[in-house]
Parts: C-alpha cells; structure tokens; sequence
C-alpha cells in the first residue's frame, strides 16, 4: 500500500535565491519579428502606480462595453540613445561578437560607467560588407539627468537587438540610428504586448517561513515554530539545494511575460498626481501607462522587449482609456 505523503508546500519557482548580479536586467532571447526593421527593446524608470478606467472591449463579458476600473504602472521613458552598433557571426559555438562601430557624439557621462573608445574616427560599418553576419545589434543607453525623480547622472548601458527585414536593412537601419536619440515611439505603440524584466525590491535577510511559504510548525514543538521539520535524507550527506533555508530574499531580477502598454503620453502633468509621485516627483518626460504592476520599487530601471510567447487571440488594438486618477497618493 502506497505511503501517505503531505506535497510540498512553498514555491520551487526560482532557485537560488540570490541576489541579482546587476540592478540593469538582461535578456537572454530575443523573438524573430516581421516588416520594417526596428528596435526591439528599450528602457525607462519607474514612477509608481495609479488606477484609470477603460472601455471593455471583450465581446462575451457582461461588463463587455462598459468601464472598468484597472491598476497601471506609470514608468518614465526619455528618449535613449545609440552608442554603437555591434554585429554578431555564427559559429559552432553561437553567436560570437564579430566587430562595434561607435558612434561620434558619446555622452562624456558615459566615462563614468565604463573605458571610452579612444578614437572613433575610422570606424566604418562598411568594412564588415564581406563578413557572414547573423545578427545586428546596437548598445544602447539612457539618459537619467533629463528625469527629475531621479538621483543619478550616469547612464544605464544595455543591449537592444534589431529584428525585421533582411541583414542589409537592419544594417541599414543601425547606421541610421547610430548616435542619435530613439524613443519608445520607434520601440512599440499603444496596445501592444510587451515582456518587462526588472530587479524586485530587496528585502534582505529573511527566514524560511517568509521566503519560501512554508507551513508552521506545531505549536507543541519544543523549540521554533518558523522552521522547517528537517533537512533532508541521511544520504546524500549534505543539505540539497532544493531544501527550503533562509537567506537572501528580495533584489533578484524577474521577467514578466504579456504586459500590455495601454498608452504613450508626451506630457507628463497630465498624469503627475497632486504633490507628485511618492519618494519620485513629477513626469517631466514621455511616459508609458502599462497595464498592471511591474517587478521593482520606484526609480528602478525597467527594461521593455517584443513579447516572445504572446497569446494566438491577445488582443492589440489600443485600449480606449476615458480617466486616469491624478488625485494624490499621499496616504494611499
């Protein structure tokens, strides 16, 4: 007769818990894109949360035509700008960095985060012409001292990929680009559905019970109650990985999938509360309204890509919003 056995309890989503390596996220792939080449990524700064109300557009609802009240996320996206273009070949190994042609006009912020190119001058996109080229991509950064929320000067450098058209029209494209601004108008527009990645807000040491969901302990137990009953068989002779412990909880760097961006604003006092955003003031830049919460405290960075498993029936025609709450979120 088989054994009873109580599941296991507590999530066994992630593991290690562990401290991000970096507060700027990376993707680790990118989805194939048809049409026009364009930009598959870009980036901005959290300001907080607020509610609106939008028309359901879902036919088979009994609230199918009327308002509905929903949470969105209102994140700060100056324009970025391009620092170079950087171009990948396949090997038996995958993608290897081929060559990176820099761009003239670099932010002399930029020294701050990282060794400057000496001398850009003869860099040329068009010595790579007889190269088998795979990919082409651009590094891109943000520009932080144009947001007032937000304490820092030193730009955000990440990767963007460039998907659509041939090889040659991508190239083309990055040429075009290459030291100048692009804004999430060229990433994306109203209605689409995106995947955000951001680093979760810490929360530093914690115990088992609160880090992974485990049930208490008997109340008859002799010495704790937030622990668990064991660590595990006699043999292996050492505590498995996949036994619940305490530890880091908190700043670890999490994707969420099919975040629909309901709204692309160019002026930010026409969603800026009363008294500004709590701990980040007021929108002085463009602005995305993305359906939902999003990873990560305020002022974090939030890095956005084409979704890479949207729904068959997702629906991306622009969401008709007829209020956005700007009353204060002092107290709420």
């Amino acid at each position: 007769m088989p054994q009873k056995r109580r599941p296991t309890r507590g999530s066994r989503a992630y593991g290690p818990r562990k401290r991000a390596q970096s507060q700027t996220p990376r993707f680790d792939s990118w989805p194939e894109t048809s049409g026009a080449p364009k930009i598959q990524g870009f980036a901005g700064y959290k300001a907080g949360m607020t509610h609106a109300l939008v028309i359901d557009k879902r036919a088979n609802t009994t609230t199918s035509g009327m308002e509905l009240q929903v949470p969105v996320t209102v994140i700060e996206s100056p324009p970025m700008k391009i620092a170079a273009v950087r171009l990948y070949e396949n090997t038996v190994y995958g993608l290897r960095t081929l060559g990176e042609v820099w761009a003239q006009n670099l932010d002399p912020l930029l020294s701050r985060r990282f060794s400057l190119p000496k001398s850009t001058s003869d860099s040329s996109i068009s010595k790579y012409d007889d190269a088998d080229i795979e990919d082409v991509r651009v590094i891109a950064y943000t520009q932080p001292k144009m947001v007032k929320g937000i304490p820092k000067k030193v730009p955000d450098i990440m990767e963007l990929r460039i998907g659509g058209g041939s090889i040659s029209e991508r190239i083309a494209y990055a040429e075009s680009v290459l030291g100048n601004d692009i804004t999430i108008n060229d990433f994306a527009g109203e209605g689409t559905f995106i995947d955000v990645i951001a680093v979760t807000k810490g929360k530093g040491f914690q115990g088992v019970t609160k880090r992974w969901g485990v049930k208490l302990l008997s109340h008859k137990n002799s010495k704790h109650r937030r622990g668990i009953a064991n660590l595990g068989p006699k043999r292996p002779g050492y505590v498995r990985g996949t036994v619940p412990g305490s530890g880091q909880m908190g700043y670890h760097q999490r994707t969420e999938f099919n975040k629909q961006l309901m709204k692309i604003g160019s002026n930010g006092s026409e969603i800026t509360p009363k008294g500004g955003f709590l701990c980040y003031g007021d929108i002085v830049n463009s602005y995305v309204l993305i359906h939902g919460s999003v990873p990560g405290p305020v002022k974090r960075l939030v890095r956005f890509r084409d979704a890479v498993r949207i729904p068959k029936k997702a629906d991306t025609q622009s969401t008709e919003i007829t209020f956005v709450s700007e009353q204060s979120k002092q107290g709420a």
